[in-house]
Order: structure tokens, then C-alpha cells, then sequence
């Protein structure tokens, strides 16, 4: 009877090891065929066809093995999670940036144009001109536009095209509906930045990331005030291009040259200028600043390290200064070297603006350095000059008040000059 009741047992055993395996499987072929459609559908797309690298033929992809398709979903199904997160994260800390500025009330009336005249009185009695007048003033919505929290205690980011009227005032709008007056702190003689500060504490903020490593083809979110009316409006895309160079146009002192510029085919619609382009870190690498005409899916952004000088300089000093050197020039190129018949194919050339502006300001650093028109600038402080190293680029990393070695061509030969930068004073 013992030996039985071993057999038994190990039967019993068995049985329920089947039946464990059995539900198992059934289970999980239950919540496979249960997954997301909108993520499987996409990877089905994704890799539906390939191309043959020997023949150049589009054909059928093979077949995937289960778990590297479901790999590819989870990778993205993991990126759609991603955007969600930082989508919901950041956008409190976008706001809407609202003018207001007192307008005449202008009312319509009506006049007798020949009061007394009992000729025209008596055929034209009926006969009234219309006129105007103005009828006191109320305050009115002029303008919106985006900007962001970029410090817990108040200190917001956008464009100064978006603040550049002196006589109005700015409101913070935030996406819970609250509304805080805005002071603007600074705006940006050079680049389309001003900074704003807004009484109180514990704001949401967004982290200024290093656009130094975005790269094209990166992946970029983009949040703005579309059109002034659809508030915190998310879109995604990638850079598209790096150090463009774009004119302007929208701000009431008229078109201004913006360089460097980060390009993205994220959507950037009006309304959008002085929001957040971030990265998948969340962090903003760029502040939404223009859109170009009669083109789709081509927008532009400042990169932030360019935003964070003039942030900076706003919150330390409650003004944005730049050193200058006081010359006007052109990027020596091998193009302009075969041109004008150069003995360099780089450097900065000093020459006279088109309307007789003066190669080198008077009283300037430039002058006082002896600088002349017509020399070449080869090096800043031992940088070569170039179109990627510009001579104002170069300036505006340094500070006002350094000592900068020039290395200088005229007439064919090379000299050495030294320059004191100062603040600039008329732009």
C-alpha cells in the first residue's frame, strides 16, 4: 500500500505540471493577440518591406522572430510613453504671454456740411456727412505670444517681438487659467529674447539643456500658443538644419537678421514665439522664434546657449550688454579670395557699408586698436576666423572690458594688434 501511494503521487505531480503549462500558454496567447493595434500596426508598416543592398530591389521583409518584433514595439510604444511624460511635465510651466495697452474708442456721427445755409437747407435737409471722433480710451488685447518658467521664482523666457511694445502691458497666462502680471526685465538689443519677471515662488520650471550637442536629425518637441488661441499645443519633430541665418520679420522696429538659427520641421505656427524646444530630455534647447513663408513644416529656433547670455545677464544685472569691436566686415571665403584676388581664403575683410556706412567707427575699440579698412582679420585671440567661427560670434562670448590679440593682413603682411572690447551703446 505504501509503494502505491508513491506512484500515486507521482502521478500526481505530473498532472499538475500538464495543466500549470497548459493555462500558462493559454494565458499568454491570450494577451498577445490582445496587444495595442495602433503600436503593432505600426511596426508591421514599419518593417512590411526592406531593400535588397545587392540588387537595389524593393522586396518583402522576412519574418521577425517574436522577440524582435516585440522589441520594436516596445521601443515604440516606450517613445510615445516618453513625449506623453514630458508633454504633461513641462506644459504647466509654458504660459501665454498677453498685451494689453489702453486704444482710443473711436464713435461714428453725423454733421450738417453747410450749417446756416438756408438754400441748401431747404432741397437737403436729410443730408448728413459722417464723421469721427474719439470717445475716450479702454484697454484692450494688442497681442500674445508663448514664453516659459525658466526659474522657480518667476523668471520667464520669450521673444522681444512678443514684448517690444514699451507702452503696453504683459500677463502671464498659465494652462490652469491663472493670471500674473509680467514685468519685463530686459530685451535683447542683438538677438529676438526677452526675459520677464513674475512675483511669487514655486513656479514650474523647464531646464535650460546645451544646444552645443543638439544634432540634426535629433528628435524635438515644440510647445506654443498657437494662433493666440490654442493654448500649450504640443508638436514633434526633428532638426532639420543647424547655424541658419534668416530675416525677420513681425516686430514693430521691422525685419531684423537673426544667425545661427536651429531649424526644425516641428510645426512653429503664429502664436508660437517664445516657447520651448525641447529635447527628449525634457530640456529646452531652443526658444521658438519664426516660421517661413509659403513653406511647410519649416520653423526656427534661437538656440538656448545663445538665450542663456541674455537670461543671465537680465537676472544679475537687470539689463542685456555687448562687448563690440566697432568694425564693419565680410567672411573671407574661396569664392571672394578668386573674386577681389586675396592672398587668404578665410578671415574677416574691414570694408564700408553699401550706403557709405564708415569700415571702422570712429572712437570705437576698432579705431583705437588701429584698425584700418581693407585689412583682413585672420585670427581673434588666436581663433581663425571663418564661417564658422564668425567675428560676431566670437565677440559675443567674450565679456565687455577683455583684451583681445588681432592678427591682421594688410597690405600682405601679417601684423599683431591689440583690442579692448567696450560696451555697445547704439544698435
Amino acid at each position: 500500500m505504501e509503494e502505491l501511494n508513491k506512484h500515486q503521487f507521482v502521478l500526481l505531480v505530473l498532472l499538475v505540471s500538464f495543466i500549470t503549462a497548459l493555462v500558462t500558454g493559454i494565458v499568454t496567447a491570450s494577451l498577445v493577440a490582445q496587444a495595442p493595434t495602433p503600436v503593432t500596426d505600426t511596426i508591421h508598416k514599419v518593417i512590411e518591406r526592406v531593400v535588397d543592398k545587392t540588387t537595389g530591389v524593393i522586396a518583402e521583409a522576412p519574418l521577425l522572430k517574436r522577440d524582435e518584433k516585440q522589441e520594436l514595439e516596445n521601443a515604440a510604444l516606450a517613445r510615445d510613453v516618453l513625449i506623453e511624460d514630458i508633454a504633461r511635465r513641462v506644459s504647466p510651466a509654458v504660459v501665454s504671454v498677453v498685451a494689453t495697452k489702453d486704444v482710443p474708442v473711436v464713435e461714428q456721427y453725423y454733421t450738417n456740411p453747410f450749417p446756416g445755409d438756408d438754400f441748401f437747407d431747404q432741397f437737403f435737409q436729410e443730408f448728413q456727412v459722417p464723421q469721427f471722433r474719439q470717445k475716450g480710451t479702454e484697454k484692450r488685447q494688442v497681442s500674445s505670444g508663448t514664453g516659459f518658467f525658466a526659474t522657480e521664482d518667476g523668471y520667464l523666457i520669450t521673444n522681444k517681438h512678443v514684448v517690444d511694445d514699451p507702452d503696453a502691458e504683459y500677463t502671464a497666462l498659465t494652462n490652469d487659467n491663472k493670471k500674473y502680471k509680467a514685468k519685463v526685465l530686459a530685451r535683447d538689443p542683438l538677438n529676438d529674447v526677452a526675459v520677464l519677471k513674475v512675483d511669487g515662488f514655486k513656479f514650474p520650471a523647464i531646464s535650460l539643456g546645451n544646444s552645443d550637442t543638439t544634432k540634426v536629425g535629433h528628435s524635438v518637441i515644440v510647445i506654443g500658443n498657437s494662433l493666440g488661441e490654442f493654448q500649450n499645443t504640443v508638436s514633434v519633430g526633428v532638426v532639420s538644419g543647424l547655424r541658419r541665418t534668416i530675416i525677420a520679420s513681425g516686430a514693430k522696429s521691422g525685419p531684423e537678421e537673426l544667425s545661427e538659427i536651429m531649424q526644425t520641421d516641428a510645426a512653429i505656427n503664429p502664436g508660437n514665439s517664445g516657447g520651448p524646444v525641447l529635447n527628449l530630455k525634457g530640456e529646452a534647447v531652443g526658444l521658438s522664434v519664426a516660421m517661413a513663408q509659403g513653406a511647410e513644416n519649416i520653423g526656427f529656433a534661437i538656440p538656448i546657449n545663445q538665450v542663456k547670455r541674455s537670461f543671465n545677464e537680465a537676472r544679475d544685472k537687470g539689463k542685456i550688454t555687448y562687448p563690440y569691436l566697432g568694425v564693419r566686415y565680410i567672411i573671407v571665403t574661396e569664392e571672394l579670395k578668386e573674386k577681389e584676388k586675396l592672398l587668404v581664403d578665410y578671415g574677416a575683410i574691414v570694408v564700408a557699408g553699401k550706403n557709405g556706412e564708415e569700415a571702422v567707427l570712429p572712437n570705437s575699440p576698432a579705431s583705437k586698436a588701429g584698425i584700418k579698412e581693407k585689412d583682413i582679420i585672420l585670427e581673434f585671440n588666436g581663433i581663425k576666423i571663418n564661417r564658422d567661427n564668425s567675428l560676431g560670434k566670437l565677440i559675443q562670448q567674450r565679456s565687455i572690458g577683455d583684451k583681445i590679440k588681432l592678427k591682421i593682413l594688410r597690405n600682405g603682411s601679417e601684423i599683431e594688434l591689440e583690442a579692448v572690447l567696450e560696451e555697445r551703446k547704439n544698435f
